[in-house]
């Protein structure tokens, strides 16, 4: 049997979104009730952190935020790094308070991950190992792009997690275009039909294809309508006629990807230069050939160049690149030697990336040096968007599309993250491109993405200073050579706190390697090399 994404990356047309949904509306194993976790409480101070708060804001500490149920009610500066605390300024503990001692550690807002799938059936990806891997990892709203589980499962986990009666980030569930409709969805008004029914059902969103023009504007419109947000994959079957740019001024929320950008790029042609022999559903076709995409683009500042980014940016247009999804095209061994493959990948997940002509994201059908050198070249044009993008003012969200080409739950976040620095982003940046600017896409900027008095108490502490060093988010660490002139491992998230609740980071990574060690045990499989015993 295909694997389930088939439907949607090789064809994401409007004719088969809908079928693609539906096939997996059986959901994977529900996750199980919460029994992790301390709190809420009626009150929660955290004592003496430094604190990174989302804004673009330079660290600051240290400081005491107070914390009453799910909301801060105060932020108080304790002193100066290198003197005693100033016990006068604290805020005062009463019975039944919860104090938590974070002198030396590093306070962030909760992580956004704005391209978040929940597994499927076909990954044998529980629920459970999902949601540990992102909370792990600081991640504590995700949005489910397509919420290919079905809207009723999606849904479910989505008001369970609300009520904090899972262990699992809040979801935002983007519904995939057609999802659960009887029939293909082929004029304007069946569009808009269905657009109101998902949207009365409780989607946050929607998640779109290549939709005919009529199509993608009727149902944009009946979304802004009905108060819900809009998210596209531009897919080569549908770019010719309806590009980044077009689907922008109808009022579309985020991109995802990079698909449809370089085409709104183009002066010298119309569509990509696609060899003669080229076939979409061969995708070392669709992939190697896209690796040469940006290099037809108008050059980086050039007059067309220049007209399309700042016309996206004066419509408020969301860019969630998810680069980390593609870093395979451009080192594919680094991919799957990836240090974290042996503790924290199901076999069954491995099973899925394993190459394979008839299966999304295994097109490594004979990936080699021409592609991987294309696709480093193709990085940097795209890079160098991005970052002249979020100068001039434009929004850059982080998201990681992880679960498919050999990337990980929580651990692509974080590489991402890095991917983001590479660009040219500044630590600062990057961190307010993973709270503060997905909190924005999502609508949400008034109750998360930042730490301040009134907004939810999601945070994220460790021990190190992630501005130094951003491998020290990895629920791996980061290798560091101690004074006895051994390695080590420094770093991981401490603590997640979600909604006031604080969860021990480590103990959620140890019980994901524990699903992992299980699984390994009855399916007597291993983590092995691709092509070798």
């Amino acid at each position: 049997m295909l694997k389930c994404f088939l439907v949607t990356a090789i064809l994401f047309t409007f004719t088969t979104l809908a079928s693609y949904s539906q096939e997996r509306e059986r959901g994977i194993p529900k996750a199980p009730p919460r029994t992790e976790g301390d709190g809420p409480f009626n009150k929660l101070i955290i004592r003496g952190a430094t604190i990174i708060d989302g804004t673009g804001s330079p660290p600051m500490g240290p400081v005491d935020i107070v914390v009453e149920k799910n909301k801060i009610v105060n932020i108080v500066n304790v002193g100066y790094p290198g003197l005693a605390i100033n016990e006068k300024r604290r805020p005062k503990i009463e019975k039944d308070d919860k104090e938590l001692d974070a002198a030396g550690m590093y306070i962030l807002p909760g992580f956004i991950d704005m391209h978040g799938h929940i597994g499927g059936t076909e990954q044998g990806t529980p629920a459970e190992y999902v949601f540990k891997l992102w909370m792990g990892h600081g991640i504590t709203t995700v949005r489910d792009p397509g919420s290919g589980n079905g809207l009723d499962w999606t849904k479910e986990h989505k008001l369970k997690s609300e009520k904090n009666e899972i262990t699992a980030p809040r979801i935002k569930m983007y519904i995939g275009f057609g999802s659960g409709n009887k029939g293909p969805i082929s004029t304007p008004e069946q569009a808009r039909a269905w657009v109101a029914d998902v949207a009365k059902k409780g989607a946050d969103g929607l998640k779109l294809g290549s939709l005919p023009p009529e199509i993608m504007a009727a149902t944009i419109d009946e979304a802004k309508k009905h108060g819900i947000r809009t998210a596209a994959h531009h897919a080569q079957m549908g770019v010719a006629r309806m590009n980044v740019l077009n689907s922008a001024r109808l009022g579309l929320t985020t991109m995802e990807h990079w698909y449809g950008l370089p085409e709104a790029l183009f002066t010298d042609r119309t569509i990509q230069d696609y060899p003669l022999d080229y076939n979409y559903s061969n995708e070392q076709h669709r992939f190697a050939n896209a690796g040469n995409l940006w290099k037809q683009a108008a050059p980086p500042f050039s007059e067309h160049w220049n007209k399309v980014m700042n016309e996206l940016i004066k419509l408020d247009f969301t860019i969630v690149p998810t680069m980390t999804i593609y870093e395979a095209n451009r080192d594919l061994m680094l991919q799957y030697r990836a240090e974290w493959h042996e503790e924290f990948t199901l076999p069954s997940l491995w099973e899925f990336y394993k190459p394979n002509r008839a299966a999304h994201g295994s097109y490594w059908f004979s990936w080699g040096t021409e592609e991987e050198v294309a696709w480093k070249k193709n990085f940097q044009i795209w890079m160098q968007f991005l970052n002249e993008y979020k100068n001039r003012g434009g929004r850059i969200a982080v998201g990681s599309d992880a679960g498919y080409i050999y990337k990980l739950y929580g651990f692509g976040f974080i590489r991402e993250l890095e991917l983001l620095r590479e660009a040219g982003f500044h630590p600062l940046e990057v961190i307010r491109a993973a709270t503060l600017k997905g909190a924005e896409a999502l609508g949400m900027a008034d109750q998360i993405g930042t730490i301040e008095v009134g907004k939810l108490a999601d945070f994220v502490l460790l021990e190190e200073n992630p501005i130094q060093n951003l491998k020290t988010l990895y629920g791996t660490g980061a290798l560091k050579l101690n004074d006895k002139n051994e390695p080590t491992r420094v770093g991981g998230v401490k603590y997640t706190i979600k909604d006031g609740i604080i969860y021990d980071s480590k103990k959620l990574l140890s019980d994901v390697k524990n699903i992992v060690k299980e699984a390994k045990e009855k399916s007597d499989k291993g983590i092995n090399i691709p092509g070798k015993n």
